[in-house]
């Protein structure tokens, strides 16, 4: 018999996938996080 995540296709990961994942978040997230607070920060001088 298989187990029930064997059958539903969900994969456990291991704690090098967990940081990987975390990382390629960051990786990504922080340089997007930093653009659109510059492009907050430049939206009022369309405007003045």
């Amino acid at each position: 018999m298989s187990s029930a995540a064997e059958a539903t296709g969900a994969a456990t990961w291991s704690p090098v996938q967990w940081i990987g994942a975390v990382m390629a978040w960051i990786w990504v997230g922080v340089p997007f996080a930093y653009g659109l607070y510059q492009l907050v920060l430049k939206i009022p001088a369309l405007f003045g």
